[in-house]
């Protein structure tokens, strides 16, 4: 055997002539595995978040095959492995309460198993980061390939977005201004092929954040999961991620501070999702990164909105392909993007971009005509959030973002269900609605309701934006003037869980304010007869998730998974 080969981790495994050996390769060759998968060739790992209970990535065993072409077309040999799949839409209480589980798995199952590489296939809204956290944790050679978003909705002869519309469809009906027939309608109408969500929802925005910081091939964010050129680039991943492992291309390899630097930019300039500002954390904790909170407004507060793209504009994920996709946004960022950034296919994010096409402005806008002058995330503080809040611009009113008003506080969200729609809810278009125990540990697991739909009185007279302030997330898809991630959360007595019925609250976002105008002898006292809500929960992985998640400012991972472990396991199984 080669002196080469027997530097790759699955020699440990497979290049053995004793007791071991015999075993990793004896079972191995059951499922009619040839002599020369054995012969010292690059191993690689295809993990694959596939379930018919994640719709975004029910086609992810075709996906798989494609990849597999690849990495036997480019000499290595595959072997595809499950990891715990996370579904945004059916997943109970919310699939962010099982990233950090769904990260663990993945690391435990790279890292344990015979693999010199590692493709990783990701799709719904927490199968990316979880994924790339455990990968980021064993620092292997790493690829991700997105499942691609969905085609267009079509309603009535309209496009229509997932989630965006859903919000807007919902109002109607509540509102009176569709039927209930309609509304049921539109449910096939917007699902119509296989797929995440199509609008820049937390989704697509994880797969632009992908390609971003280099962890994907051109091209990943935006080629619909059912055009040709995704199974394509499965291929091309597949072959690709053999040649990293022959050139020891590892996960920190790409995911330096100039790879985050560059997803902060282009998340702003895309208009993505606030989703995006825990993961990226998240995901800088697992590999080393100094990244916090603060980075995200002053790295992207001030970038121009250069895609026209639901929720924050008009157009759909399969538009932005065909106007020329995330490499036309890097291109035109210029000198905003750290232009040597190392990408995955072993070329800079600059040579990738360089020569990239726009076909379509009214989609990709320049940068010296954007959609919008600011676009990114602004973190507000105060004493409301003396660890930050962060607000999305683009999918605000404008009007709103300097506003003074009176809270109407729902305590959790079964108070919310239950008072929303009361006609006797003392609520009015200058009203702030507060929602409490949201948080990480409140719900737990920092669930999507930060959105909070308006009561239908408001609906009703015409109004369609009040602010809303919470220590929850809300999707990618929705809109509105929502303050999200207050930290530190109500859960564990932040000041939010202070705040009662008739409180005035500041919001200055060009000030970056969020104040509660109550004395600070007032929140003292209040602050004394506070008691912390019993969840209820006493045993297994939620009664592990409230002990040890960490706030949302960074990035709600487990305290205990920061940094990484590595690749090294040091005993053998029998």
């Amino acid at each position: 055997m080669a002196e080469d080969k027997k530097k790759l981790r699955s020699h440990e495994w497979f290049g053995k002539k004793d007791k071991m050996g015999f075993i990793y390769r004896s079972w191995m060759r059951n499922q009619g595995i040839p002599d020369h998968a054995f012969d010292g060739r690059p191993i690689i790992g295809i993990c694959n978040t596939w379930s018919e209970y994640t719709p975004c990535n029910a086609h992810f065993r075709e996906i798989a095959e494609h990849v597999k072409r690849g990495v036997l077309e480019a000499g290595g040999y595959p072997f595809e492995f499950p990891v715990m799949s996370l579904g945004e839409t059916l997943l109970k209480p919310t699939a962010m309460l099982f990233r950090n589980l769904a990260s663990m798995d993945a690391e435990e199952s790279i890292r344990g198993n015979p693999m010199d590489g590692v493709v990783l296939l990701a799709g719904c809204d927490k199968t990316t980061p979880s994924i790339l956290m455990g990968a980021a944790s064993v620092d292997i050679p790493s690829i991700v390939v997105s499942g691609g978003p969905m085609l267009n909705g079509k309603y009535k002869g309209k496009d229509i977005g997932s989630g965006t519309d859903v919000w807007r469809f919902t109002d109607d009906v509540r509102a009176g201004r569709i039927t209930q027939e309609e509304y049921y309608f539109a449910e096939s109408c917007m699902s119509r092929s296989r797929g995440h969500c199509m609008t820049m929802g937390t989704a697509s925005t994880m797969a632009s954040m992908v390609e971003a910081l280099g962890m994907g091939l051109p091209h990943n964010a935006a080629i619909p999961a059912v055009d040709a050129r995704r199974k394509v680039l499965a291929h091309m991943a597949g072959s690709r991620i053999v040649n990293m492992v022959k050139e020891d291309v590892k996960v920190s390899d790409i995911l330096t501070r100039k790879a985050f630097e560059n997803a902060i930019v282009v998340n702003a300039a895309i208009g993505g999702s606030t989703n995006a500002i825990v993961h990226l954390l998240a995901i800088a904790g697992r590999v080393g990164v100094e990244l916090n909170l603060d980075d995200f407004d002053k790295l992207g507060h001030d970038i121009p909105l250069l895609l026209n793209l639901m929720p924050s504009g008009k157009f759909l994920m399969e538009d932005f392909y065909y106007a020329g996709g995330l490499p036309a946004i890097i291109r035109e960022l210029g000198d905003l993007i750290h232009q040597d950034a190392l990408t995955v296919n072993g070329k800079t994010i600059g040579e990738n971009t360089k020569e990239a096409p726009c076909y379509d402005r009214e989609v990709i806008a320049p940068l010296d005509k954007p959609i919008k002058e600011r676009s990114g995330i602004a973190v507000l503080k105060g004493n409301l959030a003396e660890d930050g809040a962060v607000i999305k611009p683009s999918a605000a009113t404008p009007k709103l973002m300097s506003h003074r008003g009176k809270a109407v506080v729902f305590e959790n969200i079964e108070d919310y269900h239950a008072r929303i729609d009361d006609p006797e809810l003392d609520i009015d278009e200058n009203s702030i609605m507060v929602l409490k125990e949201v948080g990480p540990r409140g719900y737990p697991g920092m669930p999507e309701v930060g959105n909070m739909g308006l009561p239908k009185k408001l609906l009703e007279k015409g109004v369609d934006d009040i602010v809303r302030i919470s220590d929850g997330r809300m999707s990618g898809t929705a809109f509105g003037t929502v303050i999200l991630h207050v930290s530190p959360e109500s859960a564990i007595g932040g000041t939010l869980a202070l705040v009662e019925n008739g409180d005035n609250i500041v919001v200055d976002v060009e000030a970056r304010k969020l104040h509660l105008e109550v004395s600070d002898e007032v929140l003292a006292e209040r602050k004394a007869k506070w008691k912390a809500v019993n969840l209820g929960y006493e045993r297994g992985y939620t009664q592990l998730y409230i002990q040890h998640v960490q706030q949302s400012h960074l990035g709600a991972d487990f305290d205990f998974l920061r940094g990484k472990s590595g690749s090294e396991v040091k005993r053998d199984s029998h």
